[in-house]
């Protein structure tokens, strides 16, 4: 292993962190005794792992100045080789970089013993923590921020989700026009940790600043991305069948979702109006209220959605909605997918005929009832 100096490799496609805003200065600054890389997505906080060992590791080969601990799963965290690795001067370069990762494994007593470190840190050492595993104790993430800085790689929902989008597209190795950008975000949709791996293929395929249109994407595009569970019951309720059975589909393709779970969504969505019907509720916040939800979008939703499918609807969206759990659970021989998909397509058509029913003149009703 050569000892010399190296470029680091931090990935040049859509940058999650930079190292101006890691290290609280400009290029070159040393690293701060302290990082925690958090989220939801394990793909993104491996990205965001990869950028800041790059930015940290500096002109140094990363394997000779990080050193690795916990991730193994059921093996045990030996926290006194991670306090060692930390009160230890560097040796051969002037940086030590010690990642724990699955943080979340720690004990109390244990982080103690890593926040007195960090109240007390050894020039030269920085101690990155990584998400997962549990949670992490309040105290170290407090030290974490007294000292250093956290990443929180959360993309968010709805507008946040668009606007992280529109910021890696913008940094990106290449440039995708209004049209390619939108089909990206639309079938990827919640899996946005293939943002980066894609944005990758194209620059290589094409080279980077290259300009990207439509026909040039849709050869990388893969396998549509998973939606939001809200996404179903939106098509559902606007009585769009086909969005709602492709919204079906990537819930069970890319989300991985089990047909009971897909069942509970639908469930959770239309016993909310059974609750609001005849209740006397007026108002979203009074629906909020009267479902335990701390929002009142969704409950205005339920509320506006029960109204226009009306008892008799509701009723037999309920129906619907218990012949599919006995079906799903064996009393028919369909496959479970095929099952939900017939379920789908009877809620949607329901929400269109009651649209269709209010949008009829009464001369028109009254000529189909003679």
């Amino acid at each position: 292993m050569s000892a010399g100096p190296r470029p680091g490799r931090a990935g040049n496609a859509a940058k999650s962190v930079t190292e101006a805003s890691l290290t609280g200065g400009p290029a070159g600054t040393a690293p701060q005794p302290a990082y925690l890389v958090r989220g939801d997505d394990a793909s993104l906080v491996g990205q965001h792992m990869h950028d800041l060992l790059g930015i940290l590791a500096g002109e140094y080969d990363a394997a000779m100045v990080v050193e690795e601990h916990g991730g193994s799963g059921g093996d045990e965290l030996d926290v006194g080789m991670v306090v060692d690795a930390l009160t230890t001067p560097p040796f051969l370069a002037d940086r030590r970089i010690v990642v724990l990762r699955d943080a979340g494994r720690l004990a109390a007593a244990d982080a103690a013993r890593l926040v007195a470190c960090l109240d007390d840190p050894l020039p030269g050492v920085t101690l990155v923590l990584v998400a997962g595993g549990g949670t992490i104790p309040a105290a170290l993430v407090k030290a974490t921020e007294r000292h250093g800085t956290v990443v929180d790689t959360a993309v968010g929902t709805g507008r946040a989700r668009t606007q992280w989008l529109v910021d890696r597209l913008h940094d990106a190795p290449v440039k995708l026009d209004a049209r390619a950008g939108a089909r990206l975000g639309e079938h990827l949709g919640g899996d946005v940790s293939r943002v980066r791996g894609l944005l990758d293929a194209l620059a290589a395929a094409y080279g980077e600043g290259a300009s990207i249109d439509l026909e040039k994407l849709e050869p990388f595009l893969g396998e549509a991305g998973s939606v939001a569970p809200w996404d179903l019951s939106d098509a559902v309720d606007a009585g769009d069948t086909a969005g709602a059975l492709e919204a079906l589909r990537r819930l069970f393709g890319a989300g991985a979702y089990h047909p009971l779970q897909v069942l509970a969504i639908l469930h959770r969505h239309f016993q909310a109006m059974l609750r609001l019907d005849g209740s006397g509720v007026t108002t979203p916040d009074e629906a909020a209220s009267r479902l335990g939800m701390r929002s009142s979008y969704p409950a205005k939703k339920a509320l506006e959605q029960g109204r226009r499918l009306g008892p008799a609807g509701i009723s037999r969206a309920i129906t619907l909605l218990a012949d599919a759990d006995l079906d799903v659970r064996g009393r028919s021989a369909l496959p479970a997918e095929t099952v939900l998909e017939v379920l789908v397509g009877r809620l949607s058509r329901l929400g269109a005929a009651r649209e269709a029913s209010a949008r009829r003149p009464p001369a028109a009703a009254s000529r189909r009832r003679s």
